[in-house]
Order: C-alpha cells, then sequence, then structure tokens
C-alpha cells in the first residue's frame, strides 16, 4: 500500500487531523428514560457542553505519528514529534451521539514518509474513549483512517505506549518493514505474561477454566465442579481475571462483584446494548430479592397459578404488588422500560406472540410439533434411523435403557405405513432427552423437581405436517441404575382426563427440552464456544491482519455477556439455578454435553446431515436436500449460510491466493494451534479439527465462526420470549410426576385439569423471574449492528474488500424479501402454525426492541 511512495511531503508540512472521542460515562445511566432511547438524541441528553471538553485541550492528549516507510536505525518505523489536541470541532456531519471531534495538526515531512501508526498518551486521571483518528490531505494520497474504538487510560497505567495502526491490511509477511515491531509489540502487550490479578485498565487476553461458578467459602452446597481442563469435566476456556482461589478450594477461584474483561471488551455505558446487559445485573440484584420478599417473607400473593386465565393475566391486567415493591425493583430508568406497571402496583408484561393471535393454539400436537422446527430449539430434532431408540449410555453403568415404545404404539397412525417403512421413507423423527438428563435424574429428583428423562417419537404425515404419537418418561429404576430404566408410554387424546394426561407429558418433554435449549443450544454452542475465539484472535491475530478484520464484529460484547452469565445467571444460586429444572447440575451437565461436541459440525448443513435432517445432494444448495421440506430453521438458515460462506469465500480469496500462502501465515497458524490446544484444550486430540492448511479450510472455519455467533444465536436466543413469554408454553421446571389412578392428584387432574397442569410446571415466582430474563435476552438494542454491517465505512482501506461486503449486504437484503415471500405461501404450514406466528428470526434486519426477527452481528446478549 505505502510502498514506492517517497517525495510527497515538503520539509516542514503540518499533517491536519481529526480526533473523535467520547468521555467517560458519557451516557449517564441516570438521565435515561428508556432502554432504546440511548442512541440519537445528540447532545442535549447528556449534558454534553464546550466548557467540559475544554479538559481534553492543553497537554492533556499527546498524539505522535509513526512511519510506515521510514525507519529509524533500529529498522522501527520513525517517530514523528509528540502533538496536542489543539480545539473542539463543534459541527461535524459524521459525529454520532455522544461523540466529541478535536482538530490536531503533526509537524511531518518527506524524511518520514507514510504514517502507518501512532500512539497516543492520556494525561488525565480519568480515561475516555478513542473512536477514530483522520488525517487529512495527505500530498498524492489522500486521506489515511484509524479506527480505534479503544478505551484509553492515564499513560502511567501502560508499560508501552498505547498503540493504533491505519486501516489498510497485511498478512504478516507482507508488513512494511519498519511497522513489523509494532505489529509484533502490540500482540505480546495483548498476550499479557499469564501471571496476577488483571487490573481495570488492562487489556490482556488469557485463558482459564470455568472455576468461579460456586463459592465453597459459603459451604458446600455453593460448590460447583470445575468445569475444563479435566476429562470428566471438560469445557471451553473463559477469559482469564487472576483473582485469587477460594480459602476452602485451591483450585476454584473466588468471586466479586466486578470480573475482569480485557477493557476493550467492556464499553461501559456508551452503547445502547449496555443498558440490556445492564438490566439482567439489576435482574439478579434487585428484582429476584425484591419478588422474594413478596412470596415468602410478605406471603402477599400465593406462588401458584389458579387458572390458564391468571397467567394471561400477566399480560393483560398485570399482577398485584405491594406499592413499596416496584419502587425497589426499577430504581433506574432502564428497568422501567422492562417492567411497565399502572401506577405503582401492578407489574405487567407484553403479550408474547404465542398468544396475540390464539390463545389455546399452543396447547395443540401440531404447535407442539411444529416449535420443534421454527421454534426457539430447533437443531435437536433427528429423523429417526433405528426402532426401538437405544441409549449411548454405557450399559455396564446404567443397563438396559432400550425405549420401550413398541411397534404397537405406532402402527395405527402411520397412514398405512409399518415402522420399517417409515423409517425407510424417513417419515419418524424423535427428539430425545433422555441420555442428557439420566445420569442425573436420581439427583434432580431428590429436591423439590420432580422429572422424567423422556422420547418423542413423531410422524410426518401426507400433508408434510409433523405430529407427535408417542411419548416415552422414563426414570431410573428404584433398585439402583444397573438395573435400567422404569419407563412409561403416553399417547395423543383428545378429550377426557387422558387428553389432560397426554398434556402433561408434553409438559415434562418441552421442560427438558428448555434446559436443553437455555444451558446447550444457547448458552454452550453458541455463548461458550465461541469466547476462546475471541481471546485467541486477539492474541495472535494483528488488527492489521484480514482475519482479525473479517472475525472481530462478530466477537462484539460476547465476553461482556458471558462474564456477566457467570456473575449472575449460570452460577450458584443464579437465575437458571433458580428457575430450570437442572438446577445446581446445569453447568455441568452441559460439560457432559460438550464431550459430544464437533467443530465441523457446527456448520449447518453438516449438522443437518449428522442429525439425518438432510441427505447429500451435490445438486442442491449447499449439497444438501432436506428430508422435511417445511422446515423453517432449516431452509432459511442454509439461505443464511451461503451468504456468509460466499462472502468469507471473496474475502478471503484477495489474500490468500494460494494454499501455501495459508501454511506460511505465522500468525494464522499460532492462532489455529492455540485455540485448538488451549481454547478448546480438552478436546485438542480429537481428530476432526481443521489442519489449517488450505484455504477451504480456512473458509470453512470462518464461515463456522460468523454462522455461529451470528445467525445461529440469533435463531435460539430472540425466539425466548415469544414462545417461552408464555409459561404454559415452555415451562421450565416440573413439580410433580404424572398422577397415579387413585391419588389426590389424579382427582384432581380430573376435576381441575388447569390447576393440576399449573402445579406441575414452574410456580408464579419462578415465572416472572424467567420471564424477566428472556424479555431482556429477546430485545435488540437501538444501536445492534446485524449481518452485513459494520460500525465504521472505513473499517479497512481495501477497496475490494468493501465492494464484496458491500455485494454481501445487498444479497441479504435479497435474501429478506425472500423469506418474507416464504411467509406469504399458505401451504407452507409450519411457517405460522396454529399460533399464527410467521417465522421471522432469521430475517436479517431488525428494528429495536421485542421484534422476533434480525440476525446482529454477534452475542452481544
Amino acid at each position: 500500500m505505502f510502498s514506492g511512495v517517497t517525495g510527497i511531503l515538503n520539509r516542514g508540512h503540518k499533517i491536519k487531523g481529526t480526533v473523535v472521542l467520547m468521555r467517560k460515562n458519557v451516557l449517564d445511566i441516570n438521565s435515561l428514560t428508556s432502554v432504546g432511547g440511548v442512541i440519537g438524541q445528540g447532545f442535549d441528553i447528556i449534558g454534553s457542553t464546550v466548557d467540559n471538553l475544554t479538559a481534553f485541550l492543553g497537554r492533556s492528549v499527546s498524539l505522535q505519528l509513526i512511519s510506515a516507510t521510514k525507519a529509524d536505525a533500529s529498522g522501527k518505523g520513525k517517530l514523528g514529534k509528540a502533538t496536542f489536541l489543539e480545539g473542539i470541532i463543534t459541527s461535524l456531519p459524521t459525529l454520532g451521539a455522544g461523540q466529541s471531534a478535536f482538530k490536531v495538526h503533526f509537524e511531518w515531512d518527506e524524511d518520514m514518509g507514510i504514517p502507518g501508526a501512532f500512539y497516543i498518551k492520556n494525561f488525565m486521571q480519568t480515561e475516555f474513549f478513542l473512536v477514530s483518528l483522520t488525517l487529512d490531505d495527505i500530498p498524492n494520497h489522500g486521506s489515511i483512517y484509524f479506527v480505534c474504538n479503544s478505551w484509553i487510560y492515564n499513560a502511567k497505567h501502560h508499560k508501552i505506549d498505547r498503540i493504533f495502526f491505519a486501516n489498510q491490511t497485511y498478512l504478516p509477511s507482507e508488513t512494511p518493514a519498519p511497522l513489523v515491531h509494532y505489529r509484533e509489540e502490540e500482540l505480546n502487550n495483548l498476550r499479557g505474561d499469564g501471571t496476577g490479578e488483571r487490573k481495570e485498565w488492562e487489556r490482556v487476553y488469557d485463558y482459564d477454566v470455568y472455576n468461579d461458578l460456586g463459592n465453597p467459602d459459603s459451604g458446600e452446597n455453593h460448590a460447583r465442579p470445575v468445569l475444563g481442563g479435566s476429562e470428566t469435566y471438560p469445557y471451553p476456556r473463559r477469559g482469564r481475571t487472576g483473582r485469587r482461589p477460594t480459602r476452602k478450594d485451591p483450585n476454584s477461584e473466588s468471586r466479586s462483584d466486578y470480573v475482569y474483561l480485557p477493557r476493550d471488551e467492556a464499553f461501559g455505558h456508551l452503547k445502547s446494548s449496555d443498558f440490556l446487559t445492564y438490566g439482567l445485573k439489576a435482574v439478579s440484584q434487585n428484582v429476584v430479592p425484591a419478588l422474594e420478599s413478596v412470596f415468602f417473607d410478605l406471603n402477599f400473593t400465593p406462588n401458584e397459578f389458579d387458572s390458564f386465565d391468571e397467567v394471561h393475566g400477566l399480560y393483560e391486567g398485570g399482577i398485584k404488588l405491594p406499592t413499596n415493591i416496584l419502587s425497589q425493583i426499577s430504581p433506574l430508568p432502564v428497568l422501567k422500560e422492562i417492567f411497565r406497571t399502572d401506577g405503582e402496583q401492578t407489574l405487567k408484561y407484553p403479550p408474547p406472540r404465542v398468544i396475540q393471535v390464539s390463545r389455546s393454539g399452543w396447547m395443540t400436537d401440531e404447535e407442539f410439533a411444529r416449535e420443534m422446527l421454527a421454534g426457539v430449539n430447533p437443531n435437536v430434532i433427528c429423523c429417526l434411523q433405528e426402532f426401538p431408540p437405544r441409549s449411548k449410555l454405557d450399559g455396564q453403568v446404567y443397563g438396559d435403557h432400550t425405549s420401550k415404545i413398541t411397534k404397537e404404539h405406532l402402527e395405527h397412525n402411520l397412514e398405512g405405513l409399518t415402522v420399517e417403512e417409515a423409517i425407510q421413507n424417513k417419515k419418524l423423527f424423535l427428539l430425545d432427552h433422555h441420555d442428557s438428563i439420566m445420569p442425573y435424574l436420581r439427583r434432580i429428583n431428590s429436591t423439590s423437581t420432580k422429572a422424567y428423562a423422556t422420547r418423542t417419537i413423531l410422524f410426518l404425515n401426507n400433508n408434510q405436517i409433523l405430529k407427535p404419537l408417542a411419548i416415552e418418561l422414563s426414570l431410573p429404576h428404584p433398585q439402583g441404575d444397573e438395573h435400567g430404566a422404569v419407563s412409561y408410554v403416553y399417547q395423543p387424546a383428545l378429550e377426557g382426563v387422558e387428553s389432560s394426561i397426554w398434556l402433561l407429558a408434553k409438559a415434562y418433554v418441552i421442560v427438558n427440552d428448555s434446559c436443553y435449549h437455555q444451558l446447550v443450544t444457547h448458552w454452550l454452542n453458541t455463548h461458550a464456544v465461541v469466547e476462546p475465539f475471541v481471546i485467541a484472535t486477539n492474541r495472535h491475530l494483528s488488527y492489521l491482519h484480514p482475519i482479525y478484520k473479517l472475525l472481530y464484529p462478530h466477537y462484539r460484547d460476547t465476553m461482556n455477556i458471558n462474564s456477566l452469565a457467570r456473575l449472575s445467571l449460570v452460577n450458584d444460586g443464579g437465575i437458571i439455578e433458580k428457575t430450570f429444572l437442572w438446577g445446581r447440575y446445569s453447568m455441568e451437565m452441559s460439560s457432559k454435553v460438550y464431550k459430544n461436541w464437533v467443530f465441523t459440525e457446527q456448520a449447518l448443513p453438516a449438522d443437518l446431515i449428522k442429525r439425518g435432517m438432510a441427505i447429500e445432494d451435490p445438486s442442491s444448495p449447499c449439497g444438501v436436500k432436506l428430508v422435511i421440506e417445511d422446515y423453517p430453521y432449516a431452509v432459511d438458515g442454509l439461505e443464511i449460510w451461503a451468504i456468509i460462506k460466499t462472502w468469507v469465500q471473496d474475502y478471503v480469496s484477495l489474500y490468500y491466493t494460494s494454499d501455501e500462502k495459508v501454511r506460511q501465515d505465522s500468525e494464522l497458524q499460532a492462532w489455529w494451534k492455540e485455540l485448538v490446544e488451549v481454547g478448546h484444550g480438552d478436546k485438542k486430540s480429537e481428530p476432526w479439527w481443521p489442519k489449517m492448511q488450505t484455504r477451504e479450510e480456512l473458509i470453512e472455519v470462518c464461515s463456522i465462526v460468523i454462522w455461529t455467533a451470528s445467525a445461529l444465536h440469533a435463531a435460539v436466543n430472540f425466539g425466548q420470549y415469544p414462545y417461552g413469554g408464555l409459561i404454559l408454553n415452555r415451562p421450565t421446571l416440573s413439580r410433580r410426576f404424572m398422577p397415579e389412578k387413585g391419588s389426590a392428584e389424579f382427582e384432581e387432574l380430573v376435576k381441575s385439569p388447569q390447576k393440576a397442569y399449573l402445579k406441575t410446571i414452574t410456580p408464579k415466582f419462578e415465572t416472572l423471574i424467567d420471564l424477566s430474563v428472556i424479555e431482556i435476552l429477546s430485545r435488540h438494542a437501538s444501536d445492534e449492528l446485524y449481518l452485513g454491517e459494520r460500525d465504521n465505512p472505513n473499517w479497512t482501506s481495501d477497496k475490494r474488500a468493501l465492494e464484496a461486503f458491500k455485494k454481501f449486504g445487498n444479497k441479504l437484503a435479497e435474501i429478506e424479501k425472500k423469506l418474507t415471500q416464504r411467509n406469504n405461501d399458505e401451504t407452507l404450514r409450519n411457517r405460522h402454525g396454529p399460533v399464527e406466528m410467521p417465522y421471522t428470526l432469521l430475517y436479517p434486519s431488525s428494528k429495536e426492541g421485542l421484534t422476533f426477527r434480525g440476525i446482529p452481528n454477534s452475542i452481544s446478549i
């Protein structure tokens, strides 16, 4: 980019520049009136005046240009003279809300060549957020852009000066010689030395195991296993914080309200999305204690819903609370957006989409099955390959767990087919929540919860509608695990007590599905598995590296939300343990599932083939043909997958013109080696890892990372409240076993089936907590960046890459139109179902709020 450019600057020439920054706490949390009202309200909301920007003038902030083309005697790029911010620019059309611009001039002449980086020092006590530096009118060169997006602390906090590079892109071997030292030094700085407790201002990326979920010092009941670093509990790595070990267990890390993040992973309160994550923390710290006082201390309201109508009342009239409680719950405006109130006494939730058209559609068998294809957990159902279904549990430990479902249970509903014929014709399907829960079921059922391992067999009829034929509920054998399971099989019924029993059987299935969704599909398979990629990328791929520029947008806020989850959601006594069936075993159960995680199977076509939901077909798009043609998640997902992979292929081919270039890329090879051997180190010996020797492997790896962080996460996250906001539809707990004939519970089921159902599923207190959390999780922030968008148009200087990215965005817009048309096709019944809820989760774009659509770039909530 810079080679051969000489003699273009006159001696004594001054380069004019513009610095854009944001002051700390420029968006004051107490001044906001809504979650969505953060961006686009300009300076009025934050009271920013010229007076309090003058602190940046004088000798408060210095900048020093570094040459990309001229080296000093040591071979490093020449340093220009330090200069300081000069004046405030009061009007700049490109300024975002809360941003301030300053003039700066650099002394620079032809002996210095072309700038390619700069140092910055902050001599103030307070940090600020540096957005960008633009150098204007470089003779014969035009403008040079530096996209920074980084916190700048007082210079005394840094061993080496803070450096930023221009937006050029170089493979390591092609880096201009004067920048090589600076490129390597910055990566070394980001890697740190692996010792000591990390400090707020640091930007060090390092790995650790999940050893901070429990608090052994508070007693044995509060201890949790260390996840990661063992064969028993394998797990992806998290970001290292270096907090001291607990007193009782030196392998566990002590907990605190402050969790270290590399500073640029935590934006503070600069973005609207931060207010959503802040709301999650507030639910844990404010809402849960306040509601506990209502339900358990004040005895203000019974902890059982009396009827389905009372559940619907949460959205229609709200729930009455004591006058002082809501003021305790939402002292901050960010929570007032979520906890809508009527005066000061009523807590009210928005009606979830699943009941906006039909209040009872969720109860139908068709909707129960459809949500396995178009719901919030659409990538678990499998095509049945063998009958009866068998367990993969160790038979010597657990005995025989072969399913007790027989042909007689099924064949009268197979439209004339035998079971063998139905399997051969790919007409039978299985939702299997047996092996994942059975090893823990005895312990789970020793608490106040009562649950079953479940298997559900479904049939695809001639109308292409999926119908459940049998549900198997299994318990550990009372004489011991080695004796296998005790199983009960239930079949559909439309009336009488049998229909109530069938509705309960479906509820037990959904409770298991809800837990698996939250801890595996959502947490493990997106949040947790991506974090090692965030860490490895920042440790080994320079800002100048093309793959860093490709992947970086898909990491935004992931470490931030994950650290919050460890603080309040998936920890000992956290919201997940309080409100989901797996309880204290939640995270270790997800560790058992990670044992079977395969990176290459996270690609959507590979996942569909693995589950038998598609067959290989080179003539079909993405090389697969779906077994169920009307499978909304898969149909729309394959469209998005194909576009992502095409974009990655177009981009990668710009920089890697041969496989040899992949093999010779020192940063890329170090990145991949560490990602496999450390980031996912418990699986480092698996044979399926790509070897990172070819462009094809690089393209596949990057496509999987982008798919996982964007479309997969969107598909399993933003439907949580639209479907699960009705606790009747997606309960998270079961508290009673199936009633036996002759018991008082059975009589209640006969006389008051709704009451019996409600006494079985999630009670009122846990429902309110669950709804509060999933409403936040299902929201889009007003400043969300969606697939095909970037936060800065100057993210790269490579016009070829910008053109390829524009093509990517245009293709996404075309696909959105195509998906909209597909939803208008009345023959595709699974796209709406009995609840009349069009499948929109994989529409690329969205507005803010609860929209049931939109694919953000990253796992930001």
